[in-house]
């Protein structure tokens, strides 16, 4: 680990640090549990720190997301390539009775149609709805033009918007 000196330690607790509740959001929907976005969240701050010196300026929040998003879809990539996929076992679940009880609750419904989404959908409307960022911030952060995560951005409100009026009238 790179051991920076007490300027740019404090650089980067003045940069990075409040930006961790971010970096956590966006883990926890991008892989689904908090407990795996926690070490994620955690794993990338230990390498945003790590590789600090090499950041010289810019938006320290688009920096550290980037890092976050490339920490979950590493991780999402290593559980994939461990497990063969089983329709019966990584299909749609039947929701239990909670999940059913819950489901009345218009957040709920919100974060179980989020869930639903595909993680490129899934990352962009985090990222523009619930981080508030800009799309010149998403096309960093995904490394993906901008024309493409607003075209994106479009498909995953329209695929967002129907899911919740699917899960409304049932």
């Amino acid at each position: 680990m790179s051991n920076l000196d007490p300027q740019e330690k404090a650089r980067f607790e003045r940069l990075v640090i409040p930006h961790l509740d971010a970096a956590f959001n966006l883990a926890r929907w991008l892989l689904r549990s908090g407990v795996d976005a926690e070490d994620a969240a955690q794993e990338a701050m230990l390498r945003a720190y790590r590789f600090f010196s090499g950041f010289h300026g810019g938006d320290a929040r688009a920096w550290l997301l980037q890092i976050v998003r490339n920490t979950c879809y590493g991780r999402l990539d290593r559980v994939k390539n461990m497990t063969e996929f089983d329709e019966e076992l990584h299909g749609p679940s039947s929701p239990t009775p909670e999940a059913l009880a819950i489901a009345g609750d218009n957040r709920e419904r919100l974060a179980l149609a989020l869930r639903s989404l595909p993680p490129r959908y899934r990352e962009v409307i985090v990222l523009r709805e619930l981080e508030g960022c800009s799309y010149k911030e998403i096309a960093t952060i995904t490394s993906i033009p901008i024309g493409t995560v607003m075209s994106t951005l479009s498909r995953a409100r329209a695929q967002l918007q129907m899911s919740l009026s699917e899960k409304a009238s049932t």
